[in-house]
């Protein structure tokens, strides 16, 4: 099963032989008398008739008794482990809550940000426009070589 080396001589290990300790015999001390006791209660006696007719008695056995099962915490783990979870989600989930509304403020902030550039500039550009150039009295514009003063046609 295993290869043999052949080169190689066994090795000689020492053996320690273990020699049994004799156990002295009890001695039997008579301090007092043994007296016989009657049990506090007289076991009831069972009898049971087999098959055959043969009759049984004997004394009646208890049941064993299980041992008392070791006392559980009054809450499960599993339930901690899913309240711990529960509170996990929340955090995570208020977290984004709280997240989103921040992305939306900034947006609306920046929106309202940018309508003040566009009211500040194109009330500057209507400024310029409508600014009186030179002329005191009314608005000129000329369409296609016609002449239009405010309200009147010169042609």
């Amino acid at each position: 099963m295993y290869p043999e080396h052949p080169g190689r001589a066994p090795v000689e290990r020492p053996v320690t032989a273990y020699q049994p300790t004799p156990i002295p015999p009890a001695v039997i001390v008579q301090s007092a008398p043994m007296v016989p006791v009657q049990p506090g209660a007289v076991p009831s006696v069972a009898s049971i008739v087999l098959p055959d007719g043969r009759v049984v008695t004997g004394y009646a056995i208890e049941p064993a008794k299980p041992e008392p099962l070791a006392v559980k915490p009054p809450v499960s783990r599993a339930a901690v482990n899913v309240a711990l979870g529960g509170v996990g989600f929340l955090a995570v989930c208020g977290g984004l809550l709280l997240l989103t509304t921040f992305i939306t403020a900034l947006t609306a902030l920046i929106t309202q940000l940018i309508t003040l550039a566009a009211v500040i500039f194109g009330g500057w550009i209507a400024v310029q426009i409508f600014k009186p150039h030179g002329h005191q009295g009314g608005s000129t514009v000329n369409i296609r070589k016609a002449i239009f003063k405010r309200n009147h046609f010169h042609g």
